[in-house]
Formats: C-alpha cells, sequence, structure tokens
C-alpha cells in the first residue's frame, strides 16, 4: 500500500507539473450542489443540509464531476483550467469502481476535440513514462473501429446486425435501444481486444450519444466526442463542449423522463450552470479517471489496490 501511496503523489506532482508549464490554472468547486446529474446511467449520492432555510436547498448532491461549476468558471472569463479532485458515483463498487474516487478534468479554450486528443495522449505517455513504460497510438473514428473490427457499421446496420455479433452471451434483448446495442458491442466484443500497450481514440460518436457535446451537422450526425483507452481500459472521456443552453435543457429533460421511466430519482436541474451556458467560450474539455490511469500503471484490475482504503474499509 505504502508504495500506492507514493505513485499516486507522483502522479499527482507529474499532473499538476504538466499544466503548470502549459499556464493552464488550477481551480477548486464544490463539491456539494443544490443539483444532481441527470445522466441516466449514473446515480448521485443525496444528503440534506439541517441548517437555516436561508442558505439555500436543503437537498444537496455529491458531485460526479467538476463539468458544471468549471464550466461556470469558463463562462466567467477564468480561461484555461483544471481541477483535480474527489467525485461521487452511487452504486458502482466493484473490482474497478469505487463509489469515491479521483477525476482529473481540464478545458481548453479556443480549442477543438482533435487538438485536445493529442494534450491528453501526451499525459497519458508522461504518466507511462513515469513508471518506464511507452505505448503505441491508434486514432480511429467510432464507424472505422466498428468496421474494422466487427464489419458492421455502427450507423447504417439494422437491430439485427448489431445483435449477431452477440449471439452466445446471453443477452435479455427486451427494452434494449441501438444505443444499447452498440454499448455492448464495445464493451463485450470491441474493448476486451484492444492490445495493452496501445492507447487507442475513438472519436466521432453517435448524435444520441452527445451527453455534453457539439453536434457536427451530416449524415450521419456526429457527436465531436472522444474516448481514449489505455489497453482495455477506458480512462477519458472528452467533448467540443456544446454552449447551446436551449438544445442542453432538452438534452437534461430527456435524461429526466428516462429516469421518469425506470421510476428513478429526479434531479434537480442545475439552472446557474444553465444561465451560464450561452457565455461559455468555444472550448473542449476532457475528464479522466485517475485511478485508472493508477491501475495501468500498477498492473492491476483491481481499484482496491491504488487506494489506501476502498470502500469496504473505508
Amino acid at each position: 500500500m505504502i508504495e500506492a501511496l507514493r505513485r499516486r503523489a507522483r502522479l499527482n506532482a507529474l499532473i499538476r507539473d504538466f499544466f503548470a508549464r502549459r499556464e493552464v490554472l488550477e481551480v477548486e468547486t464544490p463539491i456539494l450542489s443544490a443539483a444532481g446529474n441527470t445522466e441516466p446511467n449514473i446515480e448521485g449520492f443525496q444528503t440534506r443540509f439541517s441548517g437555516h432555510v436561508d442558505a439555500g436547498s436543503a437537498v444537496r448532491w455529491l458531485r460526479t464531476s467538476p463539468e458544471y461549476p468549471l464550466k461556470r468558471l469558463l463562462a466567467a472569463g477564468v480561461g484555461d483550467c483544471y481541477e483535480l479532485g474527489r467525485v461521487f458515483r452511487n452504486g458502482e463498487a466493484g473490482g474497478r469502481h469505487n463509489p469515491e474516487f479521483t477525476m482529473l478534468e481540464w478545458y481548453r479554450v479556443g480549442w477543438d476535440h482533435h487538438r485536445l486528443i493529442e494534450e491528453t495522449v501526451e499525459l497519458v505517455r508522461a504518466a507511462l513514462a513515469m513508471v518506464g513504460r511507452e505505448a503505441a497510438l491508434q486514432v480511429m473514428t467510432y464507424r472505422e473501429l466498428f468496421v474494422g473490427t466487427l464489419g458492421v457499421d455502427p450507423f447504417s446496420a439494422d437491430e439485427a446486425q448489431l445483435r449477431a455479433p452477440l449471439a452466445g452471451v446471453g443477452i435479455t434483448a427486451d427494452g434494449l435501444t441501438r444505443d444499447d446495442w452498440l454499448d455492448l458491442l464495445m464493451t463485450h466484443r470491441i474493448q476486451p481486444h484492444f492490445p495493452v500497450d496501445r492507447i487507442t481514440v475513438i472519436h466521432d460518436w453517435p448524435a444520441t450519444q452527445a451527453a455534453l457535446a457539439r453536434i457536427r451537422p451530416g449524415q450521419p450526425p456526429l457527436a465531436e466526442r472522444f474516448e481514449l483507452y489505455l489497453g482495455a481500459v477506458e480512462l477519458a472521456n472528452g467533448y467540443h463542449e456544446l454552449n447551446d443552453a436551449v438544445e442542453q435543457r432538452q438534452r437534461f429533460q430527456r435524461d429526466l423522463a428516462v429516469r421518469a421511466a425506470r421510476g428513478d430519482v429526479q434531479p434537480s436541474l442545475d439552472e446557474p450552470f444553465l444561465a451560464a451556458l450561452p457565455g461559455l467560450p468555444r472550448c473542449a474539455g476532457v475528464a479522466v479517471g485517475v485511478d485508472r490511469l493508477l491501475m495501468a500503471l500498477a498492473g492491476t484490475g483491481r481499484i482496491a489496490d491504488v487506494l489506501a482504503f476502498d470502500f469496504a474499509n473505508a
């Protein structure tokens, strides 16, 4: 455990030096918020403030990422910035998941997702060099990935064609959407076969998987989003950021409709974030799972191996 703590300290120092040399400002944003994450597949922790009602909403959420307050700072003119800190996701505990974990998130003003891909690769390679390792790089589009590995076009294939490579996996098809089948193909048939010594970057995702990314018009329209993998482990998720408050509100409301259909909790929308969004400069941002990066550096598949105390022992 002591060596794991030392490796984490070295990585934290490397990250701070990496951004200091690039004049990217380190900031801190609230861990408790009056608004929650609407993403249907992410569940937040909720708590209650017991003080005077004048202090604001009594219901508070532990952040699942620092994204919304960081974008409020960007809209206020802070410029290039990053945060390295703890985030929380309920229900995610196991070999590769801990409900409390460390996220690095940063934003570059005036950049698109392609330029940010290059910087993210630089950071991952610097971390690997810290332990004497190197990695090859492969960058491809989402379509190139699916066609090249499965012979399936993810944008034009029908559901039967998407389901065929998953025969024998034992998946119950009831209620699964097209995006669900695409996700299953990624997690069960594509991602596990990424070479361990390769950084793989996938960009230009389906518009239906845009999250907070801009959508580039065309046939098909594409989300200006990327994911970065080291070996089979997803490390980073980045976007050419959306700054259309009307569209963002519509996306949040679609998320809430999915949650309502499932009977899930309905988090409050982040109204200060939506109010600030029209002032967000053109920028790109990315979140990196620091614990997953540490797992890769240590050569372990257990997140407990890179924590001082995992959830079961906290």
